[in-house]
Order: C-alpha cells, then sequence, then structure tokens
C-alpha cells in the first residue's frame, strides 16, 4: 500500500510514529497523523487544511487543545461523553476523581516501561486504508497527505469530531482541494 504514498504522505506517517514514539506512546494513534499534519507547511495536506478553516496558528491550536481535552477524557470524544451521560455516567466527574486521586492528566498518561517501536493502532491503520480508498474514488493515482487529511475527517472518532469543530469538515476540505491542486 505504501509504495502509492507521495513523499509528503511518507513523510506524514513517519513522522506520526516518531511523534509517538517521542512521547513514550506504545501505538501510532489517528490522534498523531492529525498532529503531524497540523505541524507541517507546504504540502497539499496543511494547505487544504489551512484552505478549509484551520488557517492560523490560533487555529491550529484550537485543534491541539480539543485533541489534549479528549486525552484528558481517556480518548472518549463529546459523542461517547454524551452516551454515557444519557445512562448517568457523568465522564467530567469522574476524570475529576481520577485526577484528584492520581494527579492532572492521569487519563491522558503514556505508560512507562521499555521504549520499543510504536505499532499502528486499529484507528490509525483505518485512516490509512480509508485514504486509499478516497485517492482511488477520486480517481488519484496516489495517496497524498491531502487523502489522509480526508480520511481523518472522514472517520469516526475524535479528530474528525476536533476538525470539525473547527469548520475543517470533508465537505470543507474535499471543496478546497481543487485549488490546492491547481496551485501544486
Amino acid at each position: 500500500m505504501f509504495e502509492r504514498f507521495t513523499g509528503a504522505a511518507k513523510d506524514l506517517v513517519r513522522g506520526a510514529a516518531a511523534r509517538a514514539e517521542q512521547g513514550g506512546d506504545a501505538h501510532v494513534t489517528a490522534e498523531h497523523l492529525l498532529r503531524q499534519l497540523l505541524a507541517g507547511s507546504g504540502t497539499p495536506g496543511a494547505v487544504a487544511l489551512a484552505a478549509a478553516g484551520v488557517d492560523s496558528e490560533a487555529r491550529r491550536a484550537g485543534v491541539l487543545r480539543g485533541l489534549d481535552e479528549a486525552r484528558r477524557r481517556g480518548g472518549l470524544t463529546r459523542s461517547d461523553a454524551e452516551a454515557l451521560a444519557g445512562i448517568g455516567i457523568d465522564v467530567d466527574a469522574v476524570v475529576d476523581r481520577v485526577e484528584s486521586t492520581h494527579g492532572p492528566g492521569a487519563l491522558a498518561r503514556r505508560r512507562a516501561g521499555r521504549r520499543r517501536r510504536a505499532r499502528f493502532a486499529a484507528d490509525a491503520k483505518a485512516v490509512l486504508e480509508r485514504s486509499l480508498r478516497i485517492a482511488l474514488g477520486r480517481g488519484d493515482k496516489y495517496v497524498g497527505d491531502e487523502h489522509i487529511l480526508l480520511a481523518l475527517a472522514a472517520g469516526p472518532g475524535i479528530p474528525a469530531e476536533v476538525l470539525a469543530d473547527h469548520g475543517a469538515t470533508y465537505a470543507a476540505i474535499e471543496a478546497a482541494l481543487p485549488a490546492v491542486q491547481r496551485a501544486g
């Protein structure tokens, strides 16, 4: 599959893996892919993200805050928290209680241990597979970082939710791509 990836897409995947390993995470997640994409500039994915509304340092910081908040909740999306609230579980109260006992960020902490090469989590694998399907569906012969961005926005989970909160929906990103491709 990676033989179809552009240099920018390969760099994004490698950078996400390095980010996970440097942070002590055992797995590369979809969140790592989005964090790495936010750190980039000049690639089609980064340009499309900016064209879709995440166009300033403040907007990128807002997306990062959204990812941090989800990590603090132990990886639960707001939709997950709302569903749990529907059966009487207040996720914020649970997080507060855990943090009062174990310290701030207790649910977001990484596991200490031997440093190993981070493996790709199921959600990151799903994003990469979806990016290939999106590229093929668009008639592209390659998978670029813009396809990975579309796959992040299309998928269920925290990256899609946080991107949508900042106006970078699948539709907004897709609408930005023709201008990005003309500029490239």
